[in-house]
């Protein structure tokens, strides 16, 4: 199999970032998280943590490692953390059986998520844990929700916003981050060396593979009425 086509079946995208935003990723994930496990430790102190942490460092990735992604915004992160945290408590107290409870909950969080624009995937681990994180969790009841979900999910959120805000082309949320200007474009297509060029001129991870970019360029040039 020649190296391009393993390269598109393996998912392995061209996207480098410089060496200090790797090391801002990882520095902001990591303090994150040991702020969280603080936290958490202390409102489920017998071992209940640990599920609830899974969720959380799922987020940390998307938070530090992607900022601009539309699954990394604030609404996502917190309503998507809490709406599938009151999915996740409802589904472990109704729902008898914890493997149905489980699939329940993941499931109906998804589809939450998406009627309300706030698809977060560690939303769903957030659910699982719900039903199946223990005792330490279930005790909690629909106070699971409120602390540690929702504070956990809003003290990432913040963190995310003052760690990122130093670094012009990190500043975190999007609404915050200063847009280069763009010079109008020409007529001639969009190769793929300008694809890697401008995708690298970001410096920070774009959540868009180069086939689906360069699909979106040409779909908007077709579109009646419409100039790229």
């Amino acid at each position: 199999m020649p190296l391009p086509n393993l390269r598109q079946w393996l998912g392995i995208e061209l996207i480098e970032v410089s060496t200090t935003e790797k090391a801002v990723s990882t520095f902001g994930g990591g303090l994150a998280i040991l702020a969280l496990v603080f936290m958490t430790s202390w409102t489920l102190p017998n071992g209940g943590a640990a599920a609830l942490i899974t969720s959380m460092g799922a987020s940390a990735v998307l938070l530090f490692g992607v900022p601009h992604g539309p699954l990394s915004q604030p609404w996502p992160v917190i309503a998507g953390h809490g709406i599938s945290a009151l999915i996740g408590v409802v589904c472990a107290e109704y729902i008898h059986s914890p493997a149905l409870a489980a699939a329940c909950a993941v499931g109906l969080s998804i589809g939450a998520m998406q009627q309300l624009k706030c698809i977060h995937p560690p939303g769903g681990a957030t659910a699982f844990a719900a039903v199946m994180g223990g005792s330490a969790i279930r005790d909690l009841g629909f106070g699971f929700v409120l602390f540690p979900v929702l504070t956990n999910a809003i003290v990432m959120v913040s963190l995310a916003v003052l760690m990122n805000y130093p670094f012009r082309w990190r500043r975190y949320p999007n609404a915050l981050r200063k847009q280069p200007h763009i010079a109008p474009p020409d007529a001639s297509p969009a190769t793929h060396e300008d694809v890697i060029a401008a995708i690298r001129s970001l410096d920070s991870f774009v959540d868009i593979s180069e086939d689906e970019l360069l699909r979106l360029v040409e779909l908007l040039k077709s579109h009646p009425g419409k100039t790229v």
